[in-house]
């Protein structure tokens, strides 16, 4: 393979990938509203001779290009958030800017750049003739991931009958290879009490107190060590081979933490005892934890066994209608994932990226400082559609795709020409290096 006639093809697509993107995040496209999104990159596909493409029932646009054996898919989110407070941006999120090496708007980073670098990473397949039959390409533009994360591969995967060999997720990362993440989920805590003239508290049952005393024990779990004399032990003992068979990826992904976001009650009045109250529950989750696990952990609390069938524990359900009315229910359960680093699609990733540009990290030079103190290979801070593509399903997920972390539903987003650049390369270089065997 002529990895450099992979190089000079992909800074020969630069311009024509800057109008894409900037075509593309034009226009609004959050959660549930992609399709303008979705209609502009079908577009670009059909223009570029894709040798089919797709909308499904959901929205999501599917390009396939090839019609080898193995599917090997690049999946990026279209969608976006949204721009929050106007007043934080210097410039209109929509017509963004462009300077010679920069592209501003919202939805460039996070993450319109990353389907930009794989439709074009395709082409380059096809113009260099790389393509043969042992592989063909998916590239997924999908929906709905700012709501619900995974969403759309749980449709694909259930509903489509879409199983790739693996995925490359495209989210931005720095430059570097990203092999997993931790998982979140969303948890909710109901607990009831009775109601009475607030002058006389005695009289009744108040809610809010016996929410109290949960949440004093929820803050342990994210504060509290791990030792056998601490009755409710932090989620630190997670890192420790005694309390986790996988302690070593949860090194890596790091500590799972829990913090309450939101807290909600009812009361007949101000100068009445409270008769019901609830939290939402931000939970994230290392290797080694699943939602019964962390459902368990609630339940196990003195306080919520204290007040018995007064309190429920539950995971929230997310039933949002995408923007062709389907509604495809699941529960707000984001599983983590990490792919080994032995394993052969992370060992192509790596293989693919440092015969194209060696082995450290790459970017524009205001970055490079900050790139290269970092390992190549790492992980996300951030929660991705992997929590589906493997989490849920078991298909190996890789990451890598342009932007920064930092950028993602920031005021005044940007990104890089030349972090498209270089993954459109490694995107169009790395299914053969995958399928050479």
């Amino acid at each position: 393979m002529d990895y450099e006639a992979i190089k000079q093809a992909a800074q020969g697509y630069e311009a024509a990938m800057t109008k894409f993107l900037r075509d593309i995040v034009s226009k609004p496209g959050e959660s549930c509203g992609e399709k303008d999104h979705i209609d502009r990159i079908a577009a670009e596909m059909k223009a570029l001779e894709f040798d089919d493409v797709q909308i499904d029932k959901q929205g999501n646009v599917l390009g396939y290009m090839g019609t080898g054996k193995t599917l090997i898919a690049f999946d990026a989110h279209i969608d976006t958030v949204g721009i929050g407070n106007i007043a934080n941006w210097k410039f209109d999120p929509y017509e963004g800017y462009e300077t010679e090496t920069e592209i501003g708007g919202r939805g460039v980073a996070d993450q319109c750049g990353g389907i930009v670098s794989a439709v074009y990473g395709a082409k380059i397949m096809k113009d260099l003739g790389l393509l043969s039959d042992k592989y063909r390409v998916l590239v997924t533009g999908t929906v709905q991931e700012e709501d619900c994360d995974g969403l759309c591969w749980e449709y694909i995967i259930k509903e489509g009958g879409v199983k790739p060999e693996f995925v490359v997720s495209t989210e931005p990362t720095d430059g570097g290879i990203y092999r997993g993440q931790r998982g979140r989920m969303e948890i909710r805590i109901d607990v009831q009490g009775v109601s009475c003239h607030g002058s006389a508290p005695e009289r009744g049952d108040n809610a809010i107190y016996k929410m109290a005393d949960i949440l004093q024990e929820i803050r342990a779990l994210n504060e509290n060590d791990a030792e056998d004399s601490t009755e409710i032990k932090g989620l630190v003992k997670m890192l420790d081979p005694k309390y986790n068979d996988e302690w070593e990826e949860a090194h890596f992904l790091g500590r799972g933490t829990v913090t309450c976001s939101e807290i909600f009650f009812t009361s007949p009045s101000r100068c009445a005892v409270a008769d019901s109250c609830a939290v939402s529950l931000d939970r994230r989750m290392t290797a080694g934890e699943t939602w019964e696990s962390c459902l368990d952990e609630i339940r196990a609390l003195p306080a919520v066994k204290k007040y018995g069938d007064d309190v429920k524990v539950s995971l929230y359900q997310y039933d949002r209608p995408s923007y062709t009315g389907l509604v495809y229910p699941i529960e707000c359960y984001f599983p983590t994932w990490v792919i080994p680093k032995t394993h052969k699609v992370t060992k192509a990733m790596e293989e693919a990226y440092t015969a194209l540009y060696g082995d450290k990290r790459l970017g524009d030079p205001s970055q490079l400082e900050m790139r290269q103190s970092r390992p190549l290979t790492d992980k996300w801070t951030f929660s991705t559609n992997g929590v589906s593509i493997m989490g849920r399903n078991g298909i190996p997920c890789i990451g890598f795709g342009p932007g920064a972390e930092a950028q993602a539903h920031a005021p005044n987003e940007m990104t890089w020409k030349i972090d498209l650049v270089h993954c459109a390369a490694v995107y169009a270089a790395l299914p053969t290096v995958y399928c050479k065997d």
